[in-house]
């Protein structure tokens, strides 16, 4: 059995059952009689509740929408991903040789995956008092600040993260026209990664139209890895 104690220090927590951590870190390619993917089933729904939470008490003031919006930018694949990755999370997971070779510790769907059954393994041990203290610190670790706009953000950094483990290099963003009057312009720009060009997109601004197409990039980059 592995040694877990680096992971268990990052989130802050010791499993008293090794078995479930094993288990939560078991990818079905692994082809044992066990895996994580009910683990992870648990994991994403007590990650919508205990985010939900988080949200609902940090912003007050702010309408049901609005915190839609912002917990739909916490629980997806991308952000789960950001935080398997803060946990070094690629480093633990049980995978076949075949998975390891087509560069399966670097998969955003492998990493956020394992992470939901990680959250789902701790919670089945521990009480959810304990669960919600661990994600509102990896939240807060991983996070900044927490809003719409740094949220959005991230769509570029996540897009780093990939390109770096993947490429080994990082995203060139191309402004290819503007246009509409000054007041009303809108940028066009294309992202190109290794000199293959991966999708254009328009905004408001450049940087608007930068975090558009790197969206584009991640989702075409994610349709290859399946």
């Amino acid at each position: 059995m592995n040694d877990y104690s680096s992971l268990e220090k990052c989130l802050n927590y010791k499993f008293e059952n090794k078995k479930l951590i094993v288990e939560a870190l078991t990818h079905k390619s692994f082809k044992k009689d066990y895996n994580n993917e009910r683990l992870e089933f648990l994991g994403d729904a007590v990650l919508n509740l205990i985010i939900g939470e988080y949200l609902y008490n940090k912003f007050p003031n702010d309408n049901e929408g609005k915190l839609s919006k912002i917990r739909a930018s916490l629980v997806n694949e991308n952000a789960f991903t950001k935080l398997a990755n803060d946990l070094k999370l690629g480093n633990y997971i049980y995978l076949s040789i075949a998975e390891e070779r087509n560069h399966g510790r670097s998969k955003p769907s492998i990493l956020s995956d394992t992470f939901e059954a990680l959250i789902g393994a701790i919670y089945i041990e521990a009480d959810i008092k304990t669960l919600k203290e661990i994600v509102f610190q990896l939240l807060e670790k991983s996070y900044k600040s927490i809003n719409l706009n740094s949220l959005f953000d991230d769509f570029k950094t996540a897009l780093q993260e990939i390109t770096q483990a993947e490429f080994g290099c990082i995203p060139e963003y191309k402004l290819e026209k503007t246009k509409g009057p000054d007041h009303k312009k809108e940028f066009e720009i294309s992202i190109w990664i290794d000199n293959i060009k991966y999708g254009q997109a328009s905004g408001k601004s450049k940087k608007i139209a930068q975090q558009l197409v790197s969206k584009i990039a991640i989702d075409k980059i994610k349709d290859s890895m399946k």
